[in-house]
């Protein structure tokens, strides 16, 4: 009878053989169990060292974050306070308190919108009926007096921030100067893209009512941001001859950081949207000219209202001593929004020049 082929003790794993290869056995499962035990361990443990290691540096993430954001406030207040103990910061001081409760007192007039008068062009070019002190600040260029200007609020404001601006320009022989509205609840539920082509389609509006081809569009904080969007990647600059923009955060805020709302997101720092227009872009044809304060409050730091960048032709005015909302009543605002607005050159034939350096509160009369 033939023998029968050898067999490992190994061979059938659901037996358990006798003797020193069953116990033999036993040992190599023991190991083996104790294996699987110890990646099991080993992995599980290197899965909670990772997501704590992430958990750490999100952590570190937001306190770094929070120290840049403390930082820069603190350094805005202090600036804000050190320009407060002068005698034209303690002016400004007082003048935006002013202004505040004037605006407040206002705020419910200017909550109606304004139907435009497209007519006023032809209204506001006599002079016979102005006292000898005012004919000399009317435009005396009827083609320049006679193209709109369209006045765009900061968030949370409505037209009645531009009562004072707006009536100045008038005097000085300017038609056809529209306020716009937009949403009440903007710092809320708005965006500055779906913003800036609701603008777009209000400029249309102006142009086709006033037959004219090409606007002027004053922006305060917010809204010039929400221009600059509509001028710089809506094609809105076949339209807008001239942006000027006052207290605009063109570099962001970092007050935006204490409302936490997707309007507010955008406003901060870096965000997705400011990225985007400090980007590359086409050369632009708008001209645009930039009114920050040193004073501002809002924008902080002051400096992040200033725009640079290489296809935007842009003039800078620099101011010491005037707050964010004050910045509207400013006679030198105005001043340099009607030097803005009377340029006679065509941006579109000229190359692109850099930022020059603004005035100073002393430079602006």
């Amino acid at each position: 009878m033939p023998d029968s082929p050898a067999t490992s003790p190994l061979d059938d794993v659901g037996a358990r053989p006798s003797g020193w290869a069953g116990a033999g056995l036993d040992a190599v499962r023991a190991v083996a169990g104790t294996g699987a035990v110890l990646r099991n361990v080993t992995g599980g443990a290197g899965d909670a060292l990772r997501n704590v290691t992430g958990l750490v540096g999100g952590a570190v993430d937001v306190l770094r974050g929070v120290a840049e954001t403390g930082a820069g406030m603190a350094g805005g207040v202090a600036g804000f306070a050190r320009a407060a103990v002068t005698p034209g910061g303690a002016r400004g001081v007082a003048v935006e308190a002013a202004w505040w409760a004037a605006r407040t007192a206002l705020y419910p007039w200017g909550a109606v919108g304004r139907r435009l008068q497209p007519d006023g062009h032809l209204r506001h070019h006599r002079t016979d009926r102005l006292p000898p002190r005012r004919r000399g600040l009317v435009v005396s260029a009827l083609e320049t007096a006679g193209t709109p200007i369209v006045l765009v609020h900061g968030i949370g404001d409505n037209r009645s921030a531009f009562a004072v601006l707006s009536g100045a320009l008038r005097r000085r022989g300017f038609g056809v100067v529209h306020a716009v509205n937009y949403g009440v609840l903007t710092a809320l539920t708005g965006d500055v893209r779906r913003s800036a082509a609701l603008l777009g389609e209000h400029v249309e509006r102006i142009c086709e009512q006033t037959g004219s081809d090409r606007v002027h569009v004053i922006g305060h904080s917010l809204g010039g941001l929400i221009a600059r969007y509509y001028v710089q990647r809506l094609d809105g600059d076949a339209r807008v001859k001239t942006l000027v923009t006052l207290g605009t955060p063109h570099g962001g805020t970092l007050a935006a950081y204490l409302f936490p709302t997707p309007l507010t997101r955008q406003l901060r720092p870096g965000s997705e949207l400011l990225s985007e227009l400090a980007g590359p872009c086409r050369p632009c044809g708008t001209h645009f000219a930039v009114v920050w304060s040193e004073m501002d409050q809002v924008v902080v730091p002051p400096r992040h209202a200033r725009l640079e960048h290489p296809s935007l032709r842009v003039e800078e005015y620099r101011i010491r001593d005037s707050g964010h909302l004050s910045l509207l009543v400013d006679p030198r605002v105005v001043q340099a929004v009607v030097t803005a607005v009377t340029r006679t050159d065509d941006a579109t034939s000229h190359p692109i020049v850099p930022v020059r350096e603004g005035f100073s509160s002393s430079d602006v009369t």
